[in-house]
C-alpha cells in the first residue's frame, strides 16, 4: 500500500470541483476568492491553480473584471455533451464488452451493485452513475476514448443530477442501467449500443424540456 499525498492545490480542487458538480455554488454568481481561500484553509497561489484547473475541465469560466464564475447549466452545453456522447460511448461500451476479461467484468458488476438501496439524485449517487458509465467503456486499447468520455461525464454530471431531481426518475434510469447491465454482461455488443443510446437520448430530451421551463 502506497500513501498518496496530495498538494493543496489538488485537495482545493476536489472539494471546490465537488462542491460545483454538487450544484453547492451558485452559477454565474463571481466567487469570492477571500472566502473560499480562509474557508479551505490555503492561500491565493493553490487557490488560484485549483480555479485554473477547474476552468480547464469546463465547470469555471473567467472574466478579467469578475474572475472566476460556475458556468451556468444551458440547453446548448447540454445538446453538446450529450450529443458528442452519443456519438462515442455506445459504440465503445460495445466493443469493451466484448474484449472485456474476468477483472474488467467485475468491476462493472461491482460498480453496478453500488447502485442498490442508493439515491440516484444524491452527490453520491451521481458519482456512481458515472463511475458505472465509464467502466462500461474501459479499455487499455483505447485509452484516448476514455480519456474524452471522462471529461464528457465530468461536464455531464450537474446535468445528470437536474435531469434526476423528478423523484420518478430516479426509478426508469436504474431499470436502464439495469437492462444495459444485462447485455454488457451477457456480451451482447448490438444491444449494448442500441440500449445506451436510447438512455442517453431520452436524458437530452429530458433536459431540453428542464432547462428551457
Amino acid at each position: 500500500m502506497s500513501i498518496v499525498v496530495k498538494t493543496l492545490s489538488e485537495q482545493a480542487y476536489e472539494i471546490i470541483r465537488d462542491r460545483i458538480l454538487a450544484n453547492d455554488m451558485l452559477p454565474s454568481k463571481p466567487l469570492r476568492q477571500d472566502a473560499l481561500s480562509k474557508g479551505l484553509g490555503v492561500s491565493k497561489i493553490p487557490l488560484r491553480e485549483a480555479l485554473t484547473r477547474l476552468e480547464h475541465d469546463g465547470l469555471l469560466i473567467s472574466h478579467p473584471n469578475r474572475g472566476f464564475l460556475v458556468r451556468p447549466l444551458t440547453v446548448a452545453e447540454a445538446e453538446d455533451v450529450f450529443r458528442l456522447r452519443i456519438l462515442i460511448e455506445p459504440d465503445a461500451a460495445a466493443e469493451a464488452c466484448k474484449d472485456a476479461d474476468d477483472e474488467h467484468r467485475a468491476l462493472v458488476e461491482a460498480t453496478f451493485r453500488k447502485f442498490d438501496g442508493m439515491g440516484g439524485g444524491t452527490a453520491t449517487g451521481v458519482s456512481v452513475n458515472r463511475d458505472f458509465h465509464l467502466a462500461l467503456t474501459a479499455s487499455p486499447q483505447r485509452g484516448v476514448t476514455q480519456d474524452i468520455l471522462e471529461k464528457l461525464h465530468l461536464l455531464s454530471e450537474r446535468y445528470v443530477r437536474k435531469h434526476l431531481e423528478p423523484p420518478h426518475r430516479e426509478v426508469s434510469a436504474l431499470s436502464e442501467h439495469q437492462h444495459i447491465f444485462d447485455a454488457w454482461m451477457a456480451r451482447d455488443a448490438k444491444m449494448v449500443k442500441k440500449l445506451i443510446k436510447e438512455h442517453t437520448k431520452g436524458v437530452l430530451d429530458d433536459l431540453r424540456q428542464q432547462l428551457q421551463a
